[in-house]
């Protein structure tokens, strides 16, 4: 079994590097510095980093690290939350001695000595929460600052427990955390508190989204449109999701203008859409997928692309 070979081979190497994905979430933040948390709490004498790009609305999750490329020599490299290995942050992940994948992404992409991928989980934190789970027996701890993280992975990935994925398993596994000794109130504030410029943003949103009969809905947030509301392009994971709640909408993407590229992010409450994101050099889940493509004419075919997969829907 993958999971008692990746505790076996943890318990062997001294120096562990742990990456996630390039623009990451809570779940990528979650289960990156959770993993290093469980770790160190159980074998303190491993020296343990995470690395990757640091994001400013999740650095109070946690901290990344800068690191020479000779730490890797002797490494062993953990790659959590990616299912596609250039999506890595920080490519040097291939570097060390031995690789692992931990994801709860489709498997798309096989890249590692060892993977570990569950698309039955809510979140890559919920995978990480079963390893400890797993090794508890032998010894395995879990510290406060561990469950804070894996609780805030699960939730982000979930949308607060609201999404289809979430289980009776994460139920379950949420309960165990919060009897952790950390303060929820503020978790929830630093996932989900916006900015002002952010708020506007959404409200423009509201008013030009467009709406097809089929019920997919497209928005397009251009430079200027962004230079408007003072949004960066990586503030806009956090506006993505402000059309689900609308009545009549199936599946929505969101275009969003950057220097060299056009980022696409897709949502669904039913059709499949992460096999239009591979279309587009991107991937993701059924109902939640990114992609990108290299001009506005190209964003047409994925809106093609998506309004058949909308009137094929059945609900």
């Amino acid at each position: 079994m993958n999971i008692e070979k990746i505790i076996n081979t943890i318990k062997n190497y001294d120096t562990i590097i742990i990456h996630r994905h390039v623009r990451p979430d809570p779940d990528a933040y979650g289960s990156q510095a959770g993993l290093k948390e469980l770790i160190v709490e159980t074998f303190p004498h491993k020296n343990v980093k995470i690395v990757g790009e640091a994001d400013p609305s999740l650095e109070f999750l946690a901290k990344m690290e800068e690191i020479d490329d000779e730490l890797y020599q002797e490494a062993l490299v953990i790659v959590c939350d990616t299912a596609n290995a250039a999506r890595i942050c920080d490519q040097r992940y291939n570097l060390g001695k031995k690789l692992i994948k931990i994801d709860h992404h489709p498997n798309v992409d096989e890249y590692g000595d060892l993977m570990w991928v569950d698309t039955t989980s809510s979140s890559t934190s919920e995978m990480i929460y079963d390893l400890y789970l797993y090794g508890k027996n032998d010894g395995w701890k879990l510290n406060d600052e561990a469950a804070r993280l894996l609780y805030a992975g699960i939730v982000g990935d979930t949308g607060r427990f609201l999404f289809p994925s979430t289980s009776k398993k994460t139920f379950q596994h949420a309960a165990e955390l919060v009897t952790y000794n950390f303060d929820r109130s503020s978790l929830y504030d630093g996932i989900y508190n916006i900015q002002d410029n952010i708020a506007r943003m959404r409200g423009y949103i509201l008013q030009n989204f467009k709406l097809l009969p089929s019920g997919m809905s497209t928005i397009k947030l251009t430079k200027d449109i962004m230079e408007k509301f003072n949004v960066n392009p990586t503030d806009t994971g956090q506006l993505v999701g402000v059309l689900g709640d609308i009545e009549g909408i199936k599946a929505w993407v969101f275009f969003i203008e950057e220097t060299d590229l056009i980022r696409v992010r897709l949502r669904s409450k039913g059709p499949v859409i992460n096999e239009i994101a591979a279309k587009y050099d991107g991937g993701g889940h059924p109902m939640a997928a990114g992609a990108s493509v290299k001009s506005w004419e190209e964003t047409e075919n994925v809106i093609k692309d998506l309004q058949e997969a909308c009137l094929a829907y059945d609900e």
